[in-house]
């Protein structure tokens, strides 16, 4: 049992080895009409003896045929066969070694399998396929078909790929829902024709929707699509408008307006109402219907009929008659007290930001020491004798710290009105008087100086009065508090 098993293994191996050696194009493509080559070379001959060659066509399904034969010692054959006077060796002459054929005007029934097969001594015969692929440019197209909304799966679009070969592929993208069924027929030149339909249910909301075909095939750079849009008819969709509970006595100029959708487009309008009678204050204008002025007659039910070659289809609304006019509430009444309510805000921001700016200037003037401040009342040496024996401490004083400090309330002056004359003769008086307590500020009455006034020779040394002669007039010095 081993020794038969190693034989068998021997001899698999020799022929796989041997099977190698003839040398095919594993696929080989073209279009009708032209020419092929079909190649075939043995590499390695040694120590085998190479008798003859025959090339054999397999179609696809059908029997095998010799369509040539090449003998070193006779001249090449070809028997009958479908390519018969189409085939020949090429090169000619040709060899053992490359006994490669050529086929002319190829059909698309020459498609199939070609064999070049040895005969070789010892080894026996040996052989290489080539699979000969007959391409076919296909004519592709689509078309929508159109259809009744209905309940029931039917036909919405058609696509087709006629005589290709191989086959093309056909798929479908869209959003609708459905499903797509195909079949292939083959021709008589060996070309295949696709169709692929797809079915869906056909409503009015599909109507106008996107479909595409796309078809796919070798001989393509890329696929070719196809847009198609649904042609679903229905009868004319209606609705009413205009209506907006609100028609009162007296009212003008009422509006109701019948819109409909339909495919194929409404034709024909019609208005009419449920009690048979049409208001004599109505007016009728193809799909509009106004009323000049609402009254009893008017409280009715209105009814819209429109209608296509598919069928009719209705609308219908009931028009209630009130008494007094219902107040509107709108989109402008809102915005008006949007506006009115921002400008308040508005107004109220301006306002708190105008009082916090004056709060703190104020807050500013009050808290800080003041941009001006007079200078000290000039002394004169007779009211520094006054203050002198007044006070006698402070005759040791400077004379700044006995007539200014700074940290002490300011007194009440008039020192502005005089600062900037160059004239102080009767103005130290002022300033004097100025200074002193409230109820002696005034020279001209006619009290008693307090007692520590000097006497009059000092308020002479202070003032001198003008010198006048006698039965002039003349003013007195002026008293001094």
């Amino acid at each position: 049992m081993i020794g038969l098993l190693c034989l068998v293994a021997s001899m698999l191996a020799s022929h796989g080895a041997s099977g190698q050696r003839v040398k095919v194009e594993p696929e080989v493509s073209s279009y009708p009409g032209q020419t092929v080559n079909l190649r075939c070379a043995f590499t390695d001959a040694t120590g085998i003896q190479l008798t003859m060659v025959t090339w054999i066509y397999e179609p696809k399904g059908g029997e095998r045929t010799n369509i040539a034969v090449f003998h070193p010692s006779f001249a090449p054959n070809y028997p009958d066969s479908p390519v018969k006077g189409r085939v020949s060796f090429s090169p000619s002459p040709s060899s053992m070694s490359s006994p490669s054929i050529a086929i002319t005007d190829v059909r698309m029934t020459d498609e199939g399998k070609y064999i070049c097969e040895y005969a070789s001594y010892p080894s026996g015969n040996e052989q290489g396929i080539t699979h000969l692929v007959m391409l076919a440019k296909p004519q592709n197209s689509a078309s929508i078909v159109t259809v009744l909304a209905g309940s029931t799966p039917v036909v919405v679009a058609r696509c087709e790929s006629v005589d290709g070969r191989p086959p093309a592929e056909i798929s479908w993208v869209t959003v609708v829902n459905g499903n797509a069924t195909t079949q292939k027929n083959t021709g008589a030149d060996n070309t295949v024709t696709v169709t692929s339909e797809y079915r869906m249910v056909p409503t009015a909301a599909d109507n106008g929707k996107d479909l595409s075909c796309v078809v796919g095939h070798r001989t393509q750079v890329k696929p070719e699509s196809f847009l198609l849009k649904l042609a679903i008819q229905y009868p004319p969709q209606v609705t009413i408008v205009g209506y907006d509970n609100n028609w009162y006595m007296g009212r003008t100029n009422g509006i109701l307006t019948c819109n409909a959708v339909g495919n194929p487009p409404p034709m024909t309008t019609q208005w009419k109402t449920m009690s048979g009678e049409m208001p004599e204050l109505a007016q009728i204008t193809n799909n509009v219907l106004k009323v000049l002025k609402v009254d009893d007659s008017v409280n009715t039910t209105f009814v819209c009929e429109v209608s296509n070659r598919i069928g009719t289809g209705r609308d219908q609304v009931t028009v209630v008659v009130r008494g007094t006019r219902l107040p509107e509430k709108g989109a402008t009444t809102g915005s008006i007290i949007g506006a009115i309510i921002g400008v308040i805000i508005l107004l109220a921001i301006i306002g708190t930001a105008i009082a916090m700016y004056r709060k703190h200037s104020n807050k500013l003037s009050r808290g800080g020491p003041p941009k001006y401040k007079p200078p000290p009342p000039k002394t004169t040496n007779s009211a520094a004798r006054l203050i002198r024996s007044a006070d006698p401490v402070a005759e040791n004083r400077p004379l700044q710290d006995q007539y200014y400090n700074s940290q002490s309330a300011e007194p009440v002056t008039d020192l502005d009105a005089h600062h900037d004359t160059d004239d102080y003769s009767g103005v130290d008086m002022e300033h004097y008087h100025a200074a002193a307590p409230s109820g002696w500020d005034d020279p001209g009455n006619n009290e008693v100086p307090p007692p520590y006034v000097g006497s009059d020779s000092d308020t002479q040394d202070y003032h001198q009065g003008p010198n006048v002669s006698r039965g002039e007039s003349f003013v007195s010095p002026a008293m001094f508090v």
